[in-house]
């Protein structure tokens, strides 16, 4: 590849869909077929390449996003193969963080499901282009119009589709071109490598012109170079609409359809050539913004090797007991060996050695440029969100944001010497999973491990087990629940103590009201600096945060409070940030027991899809577990319930709606809101 325009052969993408819509074996096509790999691994036989942990092996699910580097056609692709289960959402979202485009696939018997609309939703946020590519064709129910249209009702998506499936089920044969108006056929004697084009079957014809026409119109509402020949009656050759689709796609108007069947082993050579054709390289999105850390002045970052550092840390990872960080290097360029600045730190750090990533295996390299999706090892202090930068050029790029818990285990190690290791295996596991909370319970002394469901904490002790051998016992999980108040209360506190052979004084008063659902805690003061002086506010506003972080009730995180501060006194040369601080917090806590308090729930949206002939049993079922229907649909012989229940109410719900179901019945389940059962 010559330097001069290697960047804008570069590809970052990520592979986003819902758990079971094929991502994973999406990827393993594309790595056997651009020859990065030389045996196609398969999730149900537990060798896929991506899927590397034991885990994710024997449950047949992808745990945690994979980085991969692979060349097709004069171009790289960066791929991260990314999770589509609920409990490791987080990997999504900080994948999605730092790329460029992204696949989403759907699965066209299943179509899109609650987690693509969740990574749908997270790649719009981060307004990342994308391609949709409709798997499993070949199997019973596929239907891949109503996944189309399921894509304009469910994501707001305006899908262009480029690609037609020639037969469905079992009859799926190829896919039919709509640009090059030629029927592809896969050549099964060689594990689909090879491949056919001719004419489109006669059967079809009809229908592959009129999808052709309406291709054209749809690009002509989005694109004025295609709107003026089409209104012109101009013909359009192939490069114009490849161009046109290509400026479409890369400013969010349109999302390219292909279709097809990675486990068939058809469709993914056109996938590939719609990667390098339709997604953006790093220097088409617009430049990474990051603000200066000292002024807070806004800082352009271009994609070019000649600009100054910066570079994103997206995810840590402990491989082999090391200490492993993902990096997007969005400008400049990071050398092996060299210092860096961690910006949110305000440290340097060594980088020791630069890896480019291939799932669970590494090649050293000395060079990380623009664009670039590296591993690096030697950074001791850094972790996820931070950024790396040149300290002649510092600059501060947005953090990743992370969500809270929602249920939690008690853990105790089994033997003295799981005792000793427990401490250290937990902080690892922090320093990589930033949705996974520890805290030890004072009055039992157990370990409480807080995660993002059932799942994602039994992943948790089974790679404490395996990688570190650490045995623990585990308790029955418990909802990790908010606490809030009914009414407005006040209170306040008086601190007036000798500390350490010095006199601290402070008063506070304090207001609190509750908000609404989701508003979140607040602090505001009303008082004069006669009252108490502007200095001490930012003490009294730590005191009253610091003790919102656990209520009067059961000691949970309060939530939806504002805090106003209405009054106090302050002595001369005897008031202090300390005793503000505290009198803060003593008023806090005495407010929040006068305010009537009470716990919110953790309310999860859950979908459940079951034959019809079991609807009576399963909505008496959820009524039960004080779940409230929102919506009940219609889909091929299923009936698809959509409610709020309390997380609470769903703990062995698996169990209960396969036996309510003879095990034909099946539910997704993802964080809503806090709210009031």
């Amino acid at each position: 590849m010559k330097k001069d325009n290697k960047i804008n052969r570069l590809r970052n993408i990520g592979i986003i869909a819902h758990i079971d819509a094929g991502k994973t074996t999406v990827t393993e096509r594309i790595l056997y077929y651009t020859g990065r790999s030389h045996k196609m691994g398969e999730v149900h036989d537990g060798e896929a390449v991506m899927d590397w942990m034991p885990d994710e092996q024997e449950r047949g699910i992808t745990i945690t996003s994979a980085v991969t580097t692979c060349e097709w056609k004069n171009s790289e692709i960066q791929i991260i193969d990314t999770p589509g289960h609920v409990d490791f959402t987080i990997e999504v979202e900080r994948s999605l963080r730092v790329l460029d485009g992204a696949v989403g696939v759907f699965c066209a018997v299943g179509g899109v499901e609650p987690q693509s609309e969740t990574v749908w939703r997270q790649a719009d946020k981060y307004h990342v282009p994308k391609i949709a590519f409709i798997n499993k064709l070949d199997r019973i129910g596929a239907d891949f119009f109503r996944t189309v249209n399921m894509m304009t009702e469910r994501l707001h998506a305006r899908p262009l589709i480029l690609q037609l499936p020639a037969g469905t089920e079992d009859n799926f044969s190829g896919v039919i071109d709509l640009l090059e108006m030629k029927q592809i056929i896969w050549d099964a004697d060689t594990l689909g490598a090879t491949y056919s084009s001719g004419d489109i079957s006669p059967d079809d014809l009809d229908m592959a012109r009129e999808y052709r026409e309406k291709l054209i119109e749809t690009l002509a509402d989005a694109d004025d170079e295609i709107a003026d020949a089409y209104l012109a009656e101009e013909p359009i050759s192939t490069e114009n609409l490849i161009a046109a689709i290509r400026r479409a796609t890369v400013s969010l108007k349109l999302v390219p359809v292909l279709c097809g069947s990675a486990l068939k082993n058809k469709g993914i050579q056109l996938l590939l050539d719609a990667i390098v054709q339709f997604l953006p390289s790093p220097a088409e999105v617009p430049p990474t913004r990051g603000v200066h850390p000292e002024t807070g002045e806004p800082v352009e970052c271009l994609s070019k090797d000649n600009a100054p550092l910066a570079a994103l840390i997206f995810k840590v990872s402990m491989m082999e007991g090391r200490k492993l960080c993902f990096i997007r290097v969005y400008s400049g360029k990071m050398k092996a060996g060299e210092d860096v600045y961690n910006s949110s730190r305000n440290k340097k750090e060594k980088l020791s050695r630069i890896l480019r990533m291939h799932a669970n295996k590494r090649e050293r390299v000395d060079i990380a440029e623009a664009g670039s999706i590296v591993g690096v090892v030697g950074l001791k202090d850094s972790s996820t969100g931070e950024t790396l930068c040149s300290a002649a050029n510092p600059v501060l790029l947005e953090k990743i944001e992370f969500y809270e818990p929602v249920i939690s285990v008690a853990v105790e190690p089994k033997t003295h010497g799981d005792q000793e290791k427990l401490d250290q295996v937990l902080e690892k596991f922090m320093a990589e999973d930033p949705t996974l909370k520890v805290r030890r319970d004072e009055d039992t002394g157990q370990i409480i491990l807080s995660g993002m469901g059932e799942l994602h904490l039994e992943i948790i002790v089974s790679r404490m087990l395996r990688e570190f051998n650490t045995s623990v016992n585990v308790g029955k999980p418990q909802v990790v629940y908010r606490e809030t108040i009914a009414v407005v209360s006040q209170a306040s506190a008086v601190f007036d103590k000798e500390v350490a052979g010095h006199h601290h004084f402070g008063e506070v008063r304090l207001k609190l009201k509750p908000v609404s659902r989701g508003a979140g805690n607040s602090f505001k003061s009303e008082i004069t600096d006669e009252t108490i002086p502007a200095a001490f506010i930012p003490a009294i506003r730590k005191g009253v945060m610091e003790s919102l972080e656990s209520g009067s009730l059961m000691g949970y995180p309060v939530a939806d409070v504002e805090a106003v501060l209405v009054g106090g006194s302050y002595k001369d040369s005897i008031g202090t940030e300390l005793a503000y601080t505290v009198s803060a917090s003593m008023a806090c806590k005495e407010a929040l027991a006068a305010g009537q308090p009470f716990l919110l729930d953790p309310i999860m949206n859950v979908e459940i899809f079951i034959p019809e002939s079991f609807m009576g049993e399963v909505i008496g079922d959820l009524n039960s577990r004080s779940g409230k229907i929102e919506a009940i649909d219609s889909q091929r012989g299923f009936q698809v319930i959509k409610a709020t229940v309390p997380l609470a109410s769903m703990f062995g719900y698996s169990t209960s709606l396969r036996s309510a179901t003879q095990g034909r019945g099946t539910y997704t389940m993802q964080f809503a809101r806090f709210d009031r059962k």
